[in-house]
């Protein structure tokens, strides 16, 4: 596989752009990754929708959960996966069909995440694709909060180490 490269530029102008993001895999629980960065997110002005089946009709930090992509009743710009590489290759193919009618721009696959195949079907659709990334480290790096505790050392990243 190859080496996972985006510009920085890129990647900021996405998450300029994105306000509604549907969470694929986010949990009720605190002290699990996808609340954490859903609750952040929700405090920089998005708006994170939660999609977890086993959690449908309840409520994630304010949001209503749902159980699927096509259950949301309204437009999302963003699928963000916290689910494993083959969860993600369904999930990016659902995202694929409900791309127009939803109006979704973009898949974001969390740290650990990656399914090349899907992704190429994904940006042939017209869809931007991001894998083995947060988008909480992201917006954190790109948007000099890191800096804010004085280790904005330019070599932090949500990029996996080998």
């Amino acid at each position: 596989m190859s080496e996972l490269i985006y510009g920085d530029d890129w990647l900021k102008s996405i998450l300029k752009e994105v306000r509604v993001i549907a969470m694929v895999g986010a949990s009720a629980k605190w002290n699990r990754p996808s609340n954490f960065v859903m609750k952040y997110l929700q405090g920089k002005g998005f708006r994170i929708v939660p999609v977890n089946p086993g959690l449908a009709g309840q409520e994630i930090l304010g949001e209503t959960v749902y159980g699927s992509l096509s259950d949301i009743p309204f437009d999302y710009h963003m699928v963000d996966i916290f689910r494993n590489s083959e969860a993600a290759a369904v999930i990016t193919h659902e995202a694929m069909a409900l791309k127009d009618e939803k109006n979704i721009k973009v898949i974001w696959m969390q740290l650990s995440v990656r399914h090349d195949e899907a992704a190429a079907k994904a940006k042939s659709a017209g869809l931007k694709v991001v894998m083995d990334r947060c988008p909480k480290i992201e917006y954190g790096r790109l948007f000099g909060e890191l800096s804010w505790s004085g280790i904005n050392s330019g070599i932090i990243s949500s990029k996996r180490l080998k």
